[in-house]
């Protein structure tokens, strides 16, 4: 009996010891894997500009999160001194290498213009009281804030129908004497893949694309900001037709797929003249050589269209070919606008065909209208398939098309901002989900204790009875 009693005491040692070494919080064992939870992938991120903790107050903010600041350059500079702050500005402001112009700039609400401008370093320097340009003043418990905006408001350039940038405003804070940091995320949009292509009645195939920056694959994207370039590549699928050369006769951007819709901005014109080109703040130009006889490809700078909400284009292009042998002339080029050299210059062919580039009369030039059939023009030569050909059916005369790519979405900051907006709402949940687990994991283990403290008593009791 004596053995008995020491036997459900050490069972119920066992026991009590096994409830008190349990650990509800270690997850180290396999079995708990099943409780862990799925680790959610990071959004791509960007970084506002911030300002480091370890300087003295007073300390400026400057909030660049509007501008897509991929340069390592700092574009907006805040220096808080006694009476006043020295805003100094890149003329990179968002980072894309285009510099804007100084006069687009102004500070606070006074519009304050800038005081010098340092052509060297491209930067643009404001200098204002702490009280003027419309500055306005905070007071918390423990510090004051002096607040205004720099503004940028873009005028058009060559053509007052579009713009290359998007406005912005940048608040700027110098705060005497709090520190804070400042950060922002984003999350960068994707759309689906596109492509535009039109058969010409199964004879040639015409198709416009939108390409990668190396012009290896497709684009995966049709949004873009302004400041990048769109890559554009245009193909005609040759099929059993003598060898061909692709020309884009014309393009023409409108907010619709109709050519004809007003709004409406020249790309390409003149037979195949890059008129945007000619712009001052653009670098729009055909691709030199061109990788095949049937491919031409040209890129052309981001713009929207000015007063317009809707933030997208489409681009219509009227493509034709000419026989391969054939030497281009001033209906069928290819020309670009070289700034270097203040001339138009052709992907092929003598110069002189790009003259009329200059004055508009390439059609004139040529001999007869730009609309005209290429075919037409071609000494005993016509488009035919073989077995057309014997069956006595009419000879295939489709040698121009036109071709719609788009829309282009042209991502502002607002869009932004709506993503990070519903990237916090995604990680609110994730927290609130996170909230649960662990609940549930103190419940279990609560459980677990309840059951062996419950089963030890009953052990206990029975052999107590037992040695009774």
């Amino acid at each position: 009996m004596g053995y008995r009693n020491n036997l459900c005491f050490v069972l119920l040692c066992w026991v009590v010891s096994g409830v008190t070494c349990y650990n509800p919080w270690d997850f180290s064992r396999i079995d708990s894997a099943i409780w862990r939870p799925t680790p959610r992938a990071e959004p791509p991120q960007r970084q506002a500009h911030v300002l480091s903790l370890a300087q003295p107050y007073p300390w400026a903010r400057a909030d660049t999160s509007q501008l897509r600041a991929v340069s390592v350059l700092q574009p907006v500079m805040v220096q808080c001194e006694e009476a006043q702050m020295v805003i100094t500005v890149h003329r990179d402001l968002f980072g894309m290498g285009r510099l804007i112009k100084a006069a687009d700039l102004s500070l606070g609400p006074a519009a304050c213009r800038y005081v010098s401008l340092n052509d060297a370093e491209n930067t643009v320097i404001f200098v204002a009281g702490l009280h003027e340009c419309g500055s306005t003043l905070q007071m918390t418990p423990d510090s004051l804030v002096y607040s205004t905006n720099l503004n940028y408001n873009p005028t058009p350039a060559s053509n007052p129908v579009i713009l290359r940038t998007n406005p912005a405003v940048i608040p700027i804070e110098c705060h005497y004497p709090r520190k804070d940091n400042v950060s922002s995320k984003a999350i960068k949009p994707t759309w689906v893949p596109f492509s535009s292509t039109l058969s010409a009645e199964e004879r040639l195939d015409f198709s416009l694309h939108l390409m990668n920056d190396d012009w290896s694959a497709e684009r995966p994207s049709n949004g873009f900001q302004l400041g990048e370039v769109m890559h554009i590549q245009a193909d005609v699928s040759t099929g059993n037709h003598v060898a061909l050369r692709l020309f884009v006769d014309s393009c023409v951007a409108t907010l619709s797929p109709d050519r004809d819709s007003s709004p409406r901005y020249a790309v390409i014109d003149f037979n195949g003249c890059l008129v945007d080109g000619r712009s001052d703040d653009t670098t729009s130009a055909f691709i030199s050589p061109r990788p095949r006889q049937d491919t031409l490809q040209f890129m052309v700078d981001v713009f929207r269209f000015a007063g317009d909400a809707r933030n997208l284009i489409y681009i219509t292009c009227h493509l034709k070919v000419t026989a391969a042998e054939q030497a281009p002339d001033p209906l069928n080029k290819a020309c670009s606008f070289n700034k270097a050299g203040n001339i138009w210059s052709p992907v092929e062919g003598i110069r002189d065909i790009c003259r009329c580039c200059e004055t508009g009369n390439c059609a004139f030039l040529g001999g007869q209208s730009g609309r005209g059939s290429p075919l037409d023009r071609w000494s005993g030569r016509r488009f035919q398939r073989d077995v057309a050909s014997r069956h006595g059916e009419p000879l295939v005369r489709e040698a121009e098309a036109d071709v719609v790519v788009g829309p282009m979405i042209i991502l502002d900051t607002d869009q932004g901002s709506r993503d990070l907006s519903v990237a916090q709402m995604e990680a609110e949940k994730a927290a609130s989900e996170g909230f649960s687990s662990t609940a549930g994991l103190i419940s279990v283990a609560a459980a677990i204790a309840l059951a062996f403290i419950t089963l030890g008593i009953l052990v206990y009791r029975r052999c107590s009875h037992s040695s009774a």
